[in-house]
């Protein structure tokens, strides 16, 4: 028997139009939507073309012959590296690409015709190493110039890049180097991240020793520290690139040649190397670039996100620069050397648009006001969130305390699976409300629907699903096709399955639930994870929370709650009572957590995601297993004696 949709009982009635004068200077405007929706397909057509300079122009826009292998502008010729350094340089060389700050302090301006020369030089060291057009390069470093400028010299040869998060231990590194069988490693001696430094290179050297082909390995001294050296495998990164030609011509490449492969984690345990071109990814990067940011010449645009994870090629390097943007790059924490750190790079680089996790979000409310409201933040114009549902809360406090009550902003949902972003209000054309994503880009067709693959009707949760093919698309898993087939497309044939819960209301604005495997059954309901999460944070004592399914003999799955308070707030069971009964009035009794564990913190990865997996095997008593790709792995089992001591005291309840 079918199991029943996600039921969605929580409701948020506060709507924000776009500020008048935001909306009558707007890069994209309400038309855009009917333009896109007459002829989908031609018009992305015509944005690939307005956008991105081609080699051989192509004509044949979308090639479906063979779903849901999709290809897209198959007979056209472009590079990816000259669209986004190229151009710009030539029509204003002076032009800031890069505001660098490193954490220690130290700070670079890189115009675009000195990244045209570092990029040329790059590619020209990977040539004369015998790096050729359609090998793959490994990139495995912190979040420095170099990262940028290696990623566009790989494009500009032809040489599919996978850029490997610098948080990664040489297992990681090790099993993606060789599931795409790359011929050359870009690294460095050493980052750093708070204060301390992380041994890059000792990491590296420790994957090479299982990698035989991997013949080349170039090393940013970025420390200084002592490191290893291979002889006739390692070179200085600086020494090799100052003894190259400057000049090096980018390769006309094929719309469909692979320009990046990104691995993202998978459900088997196996990482799944995710296959993205270069003509349609490009066309989705510089569109929701323009688009959904309404970027302008005079903006300083900032992503606060790592180059191994997606966000940082899509909306750091591949669509800010194919606009020629002038952003900022940072290298470290957001603590280091204070809480304020962020807010002063703001203020002194007069950041007009801004993009983060709400995890860094509801981490800053845990901190307090005090640090931002050391900084003068008027330049902004526009904030946005990525990387996860944002709850209302959080969405408000971004608003008010960052915005200052009067930037527009835009949660955006997309995956490293689509490239660029699939649903996100236009900041100058949609109405938009805390914690909803709003509907679907221009170009973009989206739908919810039921076990059977029918619609579901507004108000609901389902399965949320992309119904037509988009230029910036997967293309495939790596070395996988079936694998891609069954994860995306099996389930509902003809609609790519994201994976993901959501619920559209009565306006068509859709709202995220979770992913599918976050929905619990509690009593024959299912509920999601994200709106008892929303709920438990819209207390004003609660600055992050995260919530999981647990097993319960009585009904079937009991909610399982883990809360971290604000800095101002001591815990106890009267704080316990009370956020029980708040989620009960905000929801509804059957959402009342069984538990509530309060912790000073939540397991998380080192991009900053919570590890709800760990959470679940902690509610079900289950051995916890490896924890140090975690950035705070000692926090797992102080949470996990917390919660035995909880199961001990008989203050674990029944949710019914």
């Amino acid at each position: 028997m079918p199991t029943p949709n996600i039921r969605s009982l929580e409701l948020e009635s506060r709507v924000f139009p776009p500020p008048s004068d935001f909306a009558a200077n707007a890069v994209a405007g309400p038309d855009i939507y009917d333009e896109a929706a007459a002829d989908p397909t031609a018009w992305w057509a015509e944005q690939a073309r307005e956008r991105l300079t081609w080699g051989r122009p192509f004509s044949t826009v979308l090639d479906d012959s063979n779903a849901p292998f999709y290809e897209w502008f198959t007979d056209g010729t472009l590079n990816a590296s000259a669209n986004c350094v190229d151009r710009h340089a030539a029509a204003d060389p002076d032009r800031v690409a890069i505001y660098f700050e490193g954490e220690p302090g130290d700070r670079q301006e890189i115009t675009y015709g000195d990244l045209l020369e570092r990029v040329s030089r790059l590619a020209n060291v990977l040539l004369d190493a015998g790096v050729a057009k359609g090998d793959r390069v490994a990139l495995y470093m912190g979040m420095v110039p170099e990262l940028i400028v290696s990623m566009l010299a790989c494009a500009r040869i032809g040489a599919a890049h996978t850029v490997v998060f610098g948080g990664f231990a040489p297992d990681a590194l090790r099993d993606r180097i060789l599931d795409c069988d790359c011929v050359a490693l870009l690294t460095q001696d050493e980052g750093w991240r708070a204060g301390n430094l992380v041994p890059l290179k000792a990491n590296a050297d420790t994957a090479l020793e299982e990698c035989p082909d991997v013949h080349t390995c170039l090393v940013v001294r970025r420390t200084g520290g002592d490191i290893g050296w291979v002889e006739g495998r390692d070179r200085d990164y600086a020494e090799a690139v100052a003894a190259a030609s400057p000049d090096c011509p980018a390769e006309p490449m094929d719309a469909e040649q692979v320009l990046f492969i990104l691995y993202t984690s998978g459900t088997t345990g196996k990482p799944k190397g995710i296959t993205h071109t270069t003509g349609g990814y490009l066309t989705g990067a510089a569109t929701t670039f323009a688009n959904a940011f309404d970027h302008k010449p005079e903006d300083v645009f900032w992503c606060s996100a790592d180059c191994g994870w997606v966000t940082g090629h899509t909306y750091i390097v591949y669509g800010p620069m194919a606009n020629g943007a002038s952003q900022v790059m940072y290298e470290g924490a957001p603590n280091h050397p204070e809480r304020n750190r962020w807010w002063d790079i703001v203020e002194r680089y007069g950041v007009s648009i801004f993009y983060t996790a709400p995890t860094a979000i509801r981490t800053f409310m845990k901190w307090g006001d005090e640090w931002p409201q050391r900084h003068d933040l008027s330049s902004l114009r526009l904030l946005g969130t990525v990387g996860e549902a944002i709850n209302p809360e959080a969405w408000m406090w971004y608003r008010d305390v960052i915005g200052g009550d009067r930037c527009p902003i835009i949660d955006t949902w997309w995956q490293t699976e689509t490239g660029s972003m699939m649903i996100s209000p236009l900041p100058g054309a949609s109405t938009t409300k805390p914690g909803s994503a709003g509907t679907p880009l221009p170009g973009i067709s989206a739908d919810i629907v039921d076990e059977a693959g029918n619609s579901v009707e507004r108000g609901h949760g389902g399965y949320l699903v992309l119904t037509r093919p988009w230029p910036s698309m997967m293309r495939t898993i790596w070395g996988d096709p079936d694998r891609y087939v069954e994860t995306y497309w099996s389930r509902f044939p003809g609609m790519y399955l994201a994976g993901d819960g959501a619920r559209q209301d009565e306006d068509g604005d859709i709202w995220l639930l979770g992913r599918i495997d976050d929905v619990m059954n509690v009593s024959g309901h299912r509920l999601s994870t994200i709106e008892v999460e929303s709920a438990l944070v819209g207390h004003p004592s609660v600055a992050e929370a995260a919530v999981v399914g647990r097993s319960d003999d009585r009904t079937g799955q009991a909610i399982a709650a883990f809360v971290t308070l604000r800095g101002h707030v001591e815990g106890g069971q009267d704080v316990i009572d009370v956020l029980r009964d708040h989620v009960a009035t905000s929801i509804g009794a059957i959402a009342k957590p069984a538990s509530i564990v309060l912790t000073d913190d939540l397991p998380k990865t080192r991009s900053g995601k919570i590890m709800r997996r760990l959470l679940r095997d902690i509610s079900e008593e289950r051995h916890l297993g490896d924890v140090t790709t975690l950035a705070n792995a000692d926090v797992v089992h102080e949470i996990a004696d917390k919660a035995n001591e909880l199961r001990a005291s008989g203050q674990d309840e029944s949710s019914a």
